[in-house]
């Protein structure tokens, strides 16, 4: 099926990888063909670290022993496990994530880029800017947060336009406007991907 389907430099889906024959087959028709094929398999079963991935490691690295030793088929591969998911059943953020995970997804959200800056002590609520927005989650786990006048200190430069979060708004439409504001509530302004 790889000869046919595939080209030297495809990607691979297997989302049911089972016991790993996909990943198994694509690292063989690599070495046949000196391609550079590459594998993502997906399995919720709890094997998939003691089975799946120890698969892929023995074909890696060679296995066997004595006149039944079968070469390594070389390349590599991560193993990644999901961690909890960022909305609850009712849709909301699941606080259980934390903070980084919630502000990384919002800034990608936003941006289509990944955050690299650091939350501050001087500015928490800041997550980075970028092509001339600033970008904020104004987000306490404990507390409803404001956006009003009082609280915009929370922007520490000057940009020309502003996406901030928050619980909730006390500045009219009309004024946030006049500022280059765009007020998103959390979590339902969220989107999801």
């Amino acid at each position: 099926m790889l000869s046919i389907a595939t080209n030297k430099d495809s990607i691979i889906l297997d989302s049911f990888a089972g016991s790993g024959t996909t990943a198994h087959a694509v690292m063989k028709k690599n070495k046949e063909d000196k391609g550079k094929r590459k594998f993502i398999l997906v399995e919720l079963m709890d094997y998939a670290e003691n089975i799946t991935a120890e698969r892929i490691r023995r074909v890696i690295k060679g296995y066997g022993e004595g006149k039944k030793i079968v070469e390594g088929l070389e390349g590599s591969f991560d193993y990644y496990e999901l961690g909890s998911p960022l909305f609850n059943e009712d849709g909301n953020l699941n606080e259980q994530v934390g903070i980084e995970k919630m502000r990384e997804y919002i800034y990608y959200t936003e941006t289509h880029d990944y955050l690299t800056s650091q939350q501050t002590v001087n500015y928490p609520y800041l997550l980075d800017y970028k092509d001339g927005t600033g970008y904020f989650f104004c987000y306490e786990p404990n507390e409803i947060t404001t956006l009003s006048y009082d609280t915009l200190n929370i922007v520490p430069k000057t940009a020309d336009h502003y996406v901030i979060y928050a619980d909730i708004c006390t500045i009219s439409k009309e004024q946030l406007a006049q500022m280059n504001i765009t007020f998103k509530k959390i979590p339902r302004d969220i989107n999801r991907f």
